[in-house]
């Protein structure tokens, strides 16, 4: 994909910066959590038609053992070892992977973090909480 379109991608993901963060809400200055952050960025790009996730509790990794994120994730994106802008960090807390970010140039991402109550930028290299639970990186099929 062009570097266009990865520009894009991290310019839009910017642009929700210290929208708080709220379970299951997609409104950019409003309220978002993660995986709704990457939905409603990578939709507003015309890269994925937006649609909207079955419902889930706030707490639901701690709980199951169902990767529920990532089933998601791989309709759209494959599993990649080196990120680019615009690419996905995915991050397991408790039993699954449970957390997404936006890629601007790894390790800085974009995301809606729960313990920031908004949506931030972050070097994820240099929070401890975030290096010690990374997965991997993910990009979305076109690009690849």
């Amino acid at each position: 994909m062009s570097q266009a379109a990865r520009e894009r991608v991290i310019a839009e993901a910017k642009s929700w910066l210290r929208t708080p963060w709220h379970h299951e809400a997609r409104v950019k200055g409003g309220g978002v959590d993660c995986a709704n952050f990457l939905i409603g960025v990578y939709a507003a790009c015309g890269l994925i038609e937006e649609f909207t996730p079955e419902q889930y509790p706030p707490d639901w990794m701690l709980h199951r053992s169902e990767e529920k994120f990532e089933r998601y994730l791989l309709q759209y994106t494959n599993p990649v070892d080196e990120a680019l802008p615009g690419d996905i960090a995915m991050f397991k807390f408790g039993r699954t992977k449970s957390h997404g970010a936006i890629v601007v140039e790894w390790p800085t991402i974009v995301h809606a973090y729960h313990a920031e109550r908004m949506v931030v930028l972050t070097d994820a290299a240099a929070s401890s909480r975030l290096n010690e639970h990374f997965t991997g990186f993910y990009r979305l099929k076109e690009w690849c």
